[in-house]
């Protein structure tokens, strides 16, 4: 997000289904698991809050998978199941997938026609100008399609595009206007951008990109619409629900959080239900929002700017962007029809922007509703990421989880390996992965979050590393971008490289100062940019002999090559304290090891690992040549270059111990701080396992699925915010080891 289908939502009331007064079990989804529905009723616009309708009842579970069989996703609630059974660690569809992040209006002009959108006039009438860095420079779908082969060769299986819906040209106060190049000021989600193109290259750009096995993902916003809608009181300071509550048309104050999550609403009125009074500058824009239903002023919040805290993160406009009142049912209900046509166009996936600013009764049910429609289409690997910019995983992990959303995009990673790469401790990387548990539910965990090291937002690591006080040399830069790669493609998680990253693009900022152009540019900012492995100046960017380029590529190749480095399990092996060698065991299907060592001192480290076999050989698949050989405690010695990263591969499966692994569950449930409680197990170390964890209220014969856990600590995080205190809860964990062996062990607690 910067910082500077037409069908409307049905008018035929929808169904509302009551609850009973029924005991509720959350899942590992974090969704209430209601015993019973009553009847549905007819629902309609109401002047009083409702009671909550319940959420769907839990699906009987499949039968348990084979040892090492993948997972696929399930798309409704937790599984619930009469006995606990060992289940193999989810690896959701896909994760396996390698982005490519595009700007398209930065990346490549194939039509010079469309440059200023079929507008006449000067910047101000059609945004075009490339020598401004905040208007359009003549990017478009066919010069996208023109270098299809040049992204191909990076190992790409998947291009995500910004927004390219139709934006508002310019917008801004007068003396700082800047363009909708970057696509996420939308008024007509319907149709892709004059700029652009059409949606028809769409379906080209799609069709030549699946023709050469890559994906096409768009970047959605449901957030937000451009800034059309003005005050009457010619004021927008956010004003608090505190003082100044919503109230329906017939003046009564009313709680818009009573009907989140329902198929009803109060009926609105824009002159008195609303701190502010929406209105319009022009007539032109009282229907300039396509589909219809958008020019609807009592579809917004209309409460003022957000600072981004409290309350305001979720009501407030995002930068003046019109905030979406999405907690009504029809602007759920619309938002839905709109992709869902994207859908059915052929778009493989979304990444969706501000996340974190709409309210999780939106995500609930948004999030299945566009799997199954992308399953109806035979999509079975549809995918969508939220961008929640916070590092912490506690906060991203909600959305994936209490949310329902496959995943989210990974600013922890971000964060962990810029520290780590500019010479942190190792140990905090290890720290950071220790919190992956958080994400682990019935239907997603960690292995599938998209992870990058700079963008559009924040600027590119480069920039990012130089932004303090270090001051570090083009040379040493690149060195650590290219350590930088090495730590996102050898760990968890699925790997965004921001176009212009592999051409040595360094950026002297955020945002506008980050998107530079990779055809010759006219923007005297981007001429003069400093590049890691090249001269500054106005030329094509498409070399793929660059040496950042052929970096990529290599490390794309080893991941197709060795699928566990994609989404095998990873445990830690050593983190040492300081600058030095994070290195980490990554297991796949097979059950054949791969030790991966990194090293981010300015020396060559030699370290002790801990291995799964003893007297096992280790041969080199890249990084440092030589093969290693395990000791009979199963230790092996290894030299790891200064600014580098080793991988070692067993040449045998990880033998089968001679016992069944002991295990216990913890008897400390300890609970985090946004209602989610831990269940953990002690298993014997040193061996691969698999830990699967339910859960049921304590008298019942039914068990929830709560997720796998493939490495230590065991552990999930039961979301329980939707049960009463004090209920008793039955817990079990059902560990599998490398030979199929199965132990159990159970606990009860009170939910604290």
């Amino acid at each position: 997000m910067p910082i500077s289908p037409t069908t409307p939502p049905s008018s035929t009331p929808p169904v509302v289904r009551r609850p009973r007064a029924v005991a509720l079990l959350a899942s590992g989804t974090g969704v209430a698991l209601a015993a019973a529905l009553l009847a549905p009723v007819p629902a309609a616009a109401t002047d009083r809050p409702s009671a909550r309708p319940s959420r769907p009842t839990p699906a009987a579970a499949p039968p348990a998978p084979a040892p090492g069989a993948p997972v696929r996703r399930a798309h409704g609630p937790a599984p619930v199941v009469s006995a606990p059974v060992a289940r193999s660690s989810l690896r959701q569809d896909p994760t396996r997938e390698r982005f490519y992040f595009v700007m398209a209006d930065r990346f490549a002009d194939g039509e010079s026609g469309n440059d200023r959108g079929g507008l006449s006039g000067g910047r101000l009438e059609t945004g075009f100008d490339p020598t401004h860095k905040g208007f359009f420079h003549g990017g478009d779908l066919v010069g996208l399609m023109g270098r299809l082969d040049y992204i191909q060769g990076m190992g790409t299986t998947a291009i995500w595009l910004t927004p390219s819906f139709k934006n508002k040209p310019v917008q801004g106060p007068a003396g700082q206007e800047s363009a909708g190049y970057h696509g996420y000021w939308v008024t007509d989600f319907t149709q892709i951008d004059p700029h652009f193109g059409t949606n028809e290259q769409m379906k080209q750009l799609i069709a030549a990109a699946h023709a050469k096995g890559m994906k096409v993902y768009f970047d959605i916003i449901t957030n937000h619409t451009a800034d059309v809608i003005s005050y009457r009181e010619n004021t927008y300071t956010y004003v608090p629900k505190s003082t100044k509550p919503y109230r329906d048309a017939a003046g009564r104050v009313f709680d818009d959080r009573d009907y989140a999550g329902t198929s009803v609403f109060p009926r609105l009125d824009p002159t008195t239900s609303f701190p502010y009074t929406p209105t319009f500058e022009k007539p032109a824009d009282r229907t300039v929002k396509v589909p219809a239903w958008l020019n609807d002023t009592t579809m917004y919040h209309n409460r003022g700017d957000t600072t981004f805290e409290g309350e305001n993160s979720l009501y407030g406009d995002f930068f003046g962007l019109d905030d979406l009142f999405t907690e009504r049912p029809e602007v759920v209900d619309g938002m839905g029809k709109i992709y869902e046509s994207w859908i059915d166009l052929g778009i493989d996936g979304f990444r969706i922007d501000t996340t974190r600013h709409v309210n999780m009764e939106f995500w609930q049910q948004f999030s299945p509703r566009m799997l199954a429609r992308a399953d109806q289409g035979g999509k079975k690997d549809f995918f969508m990421f939220g961008e929640v910019a916070d590092p912490d995983p506690l906060e991203m992990s909600r959305y994936s989880t209490r949310g329902r959303l496959p995943a989210t995009l990974d600013f922890g990673f971000q964060k962990a390996a810029q520290g780590y790469v500019a010479g942190g401790s190792a140990a905090d990387l290890a720290a950071f992965y220790r919190s992956d548990d958080l994400y682990t539910d019935a239907d997603s965990n960690a292995y599938s979050l998209p992870t990058f090291t700079g963008n559009h937002d924040m600027g590119r690591l480069p920039f990012l590393l130089n932004s303090g006080s270090a001051t570090f040399s083009r040379a040493e830069l690149r060195r650590r971008v290219e350590l930088a790669n090495s730590l996102m493609y050898l760990t968890r998680g699925q790997p965004i490289v921001y176009y212009g990253d592999e051409q040595g693009f360094i950026g002297t900022g955020n945002d506008q100062a980050a998107r530079e152009d990779m055809f010759a540019t006219r923007t005297k900012l981007y001429a003069q940019e400093p590049n890691l492995t090249g001269p500054a100046g106005a030329r094509d960017r498409f070399d793929r002999g660059a040496p950042l380029y052929r970096q990529i590529a290599s490390l794309a190749r080893l991941r197709q090559a060795h699928p566990a480095l994609a989404d095998g399990a990873q445990i830690t092996r050593l983190a040492q304290k300081g600058p030095g060698v994070f290195a980490f065991s990554r297991v796949g299907t097979d059950k054949r090891e791969y030790l991966v060592a990194v090293n981010n001192a300015t020396t060559a480290k030699t370290v002790s690992l801990q291995t799964y076999n003893a007297r096992e050989r280790y041969r080199a698949v890249h990084g440092a040549r030589g093969s290693l050989t395990s000791n009979a405690q199963g230790r092996v010695t290894v030299t790891v270059p200064a600014m580098s990263a080793v991988v070692k591969r067993a040449d045998h499966p990880i033998r089968p111990a001679r016992t069944a692994p002991a295990v216990r569950l913890d008897r400390a449930f300890t609970r985090t701080e946004d209602g989610r409680m831990r269940v953990g197990a002690a298993v014997s170390s040193g061996r691969f396992v698999e830990a699967t964890f339910y859960a049921r209220r304590a008298g019942s014969t039914r068990w929830v699925l709560l997720g796998t856990d493939d490495n230590a600590p065991y552990q999930v995080f039961h979301d329980v915010a939707d049960i009463r205190k004090g209920t008793l809860m039955e817990y079990r964990a059902v560990v599998r080891d490398e030979s199929g062996r199965i132990r159990t062990a159970g606990a009860v607690a009170r939910v604290r």
